[in-house]
C-alpha cells in the first residue's frame, strides 16, 4: 500500500558517522549523520572529570554500557579514576535477573566487589538512608528509559533525586536518547491517581530524555517536595536529535527489563502497555514479541479485531491476525499457557504512528467483545482500575464505556497536552 513505508532499521557505521534510516522514511544509508554518543560515552572521554574527589554511588541496571557494551560501573572500577562506592538496583535489579515486580536484593557484586543496594520501590527517606550508608558524596544515575509515565525507571530517578536534594548530594545524570523521539503524546497524570507507575503530572508519552525529565523534575516539583532543589548536573548526549528513534542511531540496544526486547517494543509500549489494565486481555509477555502481541482467551477473541482495527485506516500501522501463548502472566494467571487471539501491531511508519491513538482504538475495538473486562485491584478500593492509574485517570476508561469513539477519547486530551508541551520546554536539550 503507498500511504505506508516500511522503516528499516540502522545500516552500517562508518568512521564518526552511522549510515541510518532517515527518520519516518524507508530504510537505506543516509551519509554523514553523526555517531550518536551517550553521556557515558562523554564521561568516559573525560577521564571521569566530572566526578574527581567525589565519593560515588551509581544507580544503574544492564542498560548503563557504553558502545562496546563495557558497564559503566565496570568502566570506574577498572579506571581507577573514579572513588566508587556503591551501586543502587531498581525495578529487575542492578545486573538485571529479576522480572517484574521483582529486585536482586542488597548484597555485593561479583565482578567489582562493591555493595549493590536493593533500591527497588524505595522511598525518600529510605533513598536518604542509603545515601548515608554508602557515605556518597555523588550520586550518578544512567538507565535506558523507553519514553513512558509507567515505565518506573524515571520514578526511581526522581524519588532519589528529592532524597539526594534533602540531603545535599549531588545528582549526576548521563543521558541518553529517548528511543521513541521527542514527542509528546497522551493524557497528563492528576494528583488523586498518582502511584508508583507515575508520582508526577506528566503526560503519557512525555518526549523527553532522563536528563531533560531531571531538568524538569527539579524545577517543576523538588522545591516544593524536597524544600529546595537539587545540586543537578547532566552529561548531555551529542549529536542526538528530537526527531531521531532508536533505529535511526547505532547505539547498542541492552533490554532494559525482561518484556523490552527491542527498540520496536519501545514503539509500542507507550500505547499497548494499556493493556496491563484488561484483565481480560494479555499484552504478550512471554512471548518474543511482548507488546506487539494483544489478545485474549482465543474461545473469547477472534480475527474481527484485527479486521475492524485495519477498517480504521490508523496512519503508520497495520494489524495482523494472530495466535499465541503467553508463557509470563503479569497479574493474569488465567491467561498463562492458554491459547490467545488477537493483533499483532505492524509499525510501518515510525514518523505518522501515533501509539496511544492506536491503543485507544484497539481498545474500543475490543471492547465490543462481551468477555472484555478491565483489571481491578482488590488492594485499592478506592481507585481499584489499574487502567486509571496508567492513564492518570477515569476519564479513558469511563468514556470507552460509554461509547466515545476515538476521536472524542484522544481530545478530550488536547489541551492539557498542548500546556506540557509550553512547560517542559524551558528544560529540553536537544
Amino acid at each position: 500500500m503507498e500511504r505506508r513505508r516500511f522503516l528499516a532499521g540502522a545500516g552500517a557505521v562508518t568512521a564518526g558517522t552511522v549510515a541510518a534510516a532517515a527518520p519516518g522514511s524507508p530504510g537505506g544509508a543516509v551519509p554523514g549523520i553523526r555517531r550518536v554518543e551517550t553521556g557515558l560515552d562523554v564521561l568516559v572521554d573525560s577521564g571521569f572529570a566530572d566526578l574527581a574527589g567525589e565519593r560515588v554511588g551509581v544507580i544503574s541496571n544492564p542498560t548503563g554500557v557504553d558502545s562496546a557494551y563495557r558497564h559503566l560501573v565496570d568502566l570506574m572500577h577498572a579506571s581507577g579514576a573514579v572513588r566508587l562506592a556503591a551501586a543502587f538496583g531498581p525495578e529487575h535489579g542492578f545486573r538485571g535477573s529479576a522480572q517484574a515486580g521483582g529486585s536482586e536484593g542488597t548484597g555485593v557484586d561479583a565482578r567489582t566487589g562493591v555493595t549493590v543496594y536493593d533500591a527497588y520501590g524505595a522511598s525518600r527517606t529510605r533513598w536518604e538512608s542509603m545515601f548515608a550508608q554508602a557515605g556518597v558524596d555523588t550520586v550518578v544515575f544512567d538507565i535506558q528509559d523507553v519514553g513512558a509515565r509507567f515505565y518506573t525507571y524515571i520514578w526511581t530517578m526522581y524519588t532519589s533525586m528529592v532524597a539526594a536534594a534533602r540531603v545535599g548530594t549531588r545528582y549526576v545524570v548521563l543521558d541518553r536518547p529517548n528511543p521513541v523521539g521527542g514527542r509528546a503524546y497522551g493524557p497528563m497524570m492528576t494528583p488523586a491517581y498518582t502511584s508508583g507507575v507515575g508520582l508526577k503530572e506528566i503526560v503519557q508519552q512525555h518526549g523527553m530524555t532522563v536528563g531533560e525529565l531531571a531538568r524538569f523534575f527539579a524545577s517543576e516539583f523538588l522545591p516544593a517536595e524536597a524544600g529546595r532543589s537539587v545540586d543537578l548536573h547532566v552529561v548531555r548526549c551529542r549529536h542526538w536529535k528530537r526527531d531521531r528513534f532508536a533505529a535511526d542511531t547505532d547505539l547498542p540496544w541492552v533490554m532494559p527489563s525482561p518484556n523490552m526486547p527491542t527498540p520496536d517494543t519501545a514503539l509500542v509500549y507507550p500505547g499497548t502497555g494499556l493493556f496491563e489494565g484488561v484483565a481480560s486481555i494479555t499484552e504478550g509477555r512471554g512471548t518474543c514479541r511482548p507488546f506487539e502481541l494483544i489478545g485474549g482467551l482465543a474461545d473469547d477473541f477472534d480475527y474481527h479485531w484485527s479486521d475492524r482495527l485495519n477498517a480504521r485506516d490508523l496512519p503508520g500501522v497495520e494489524f495482523r491476525e494472530a495466535y499465541f501463548t503467553p508463557t509470563a502472566a503479569g497479574q493474569k494467571p488465567a491467561l498463562l499457557n492458554r491459547l490467545c487471539a488477537g493483533v499483532e501491531v505492524k509499525v510501518l511508519d515510525r514518523a505518522a504512528y501515533d501509539p496511544i491513538r492506536t491503543a485507544v482504538a484497539m481498545l474500543v475495538e475490543a471492547r465490543r467483545y462481551p468477555a472484555f473486562a478491565w483489571r481491578r485491584d482488590s488492594w485499592d478500593a478506592t481507585r481499584p482500575y489499574w487502567v486509571d492509574k496508567l492513564t492518570g485517570s477515569p476519564r479513558l476508561r469511563t468514556m470507552i464505556d460509554t461509547g466515545a469513539e476515538v476521536d472524542d477519547v484522544v481530545g478530550a486530551w488536547a489541551g492539557e497536552l498542548a500546556a506540557f508541551e509550553r512547560r517542559r520546554a524551558p528544560h529540553l536539550l536537544y
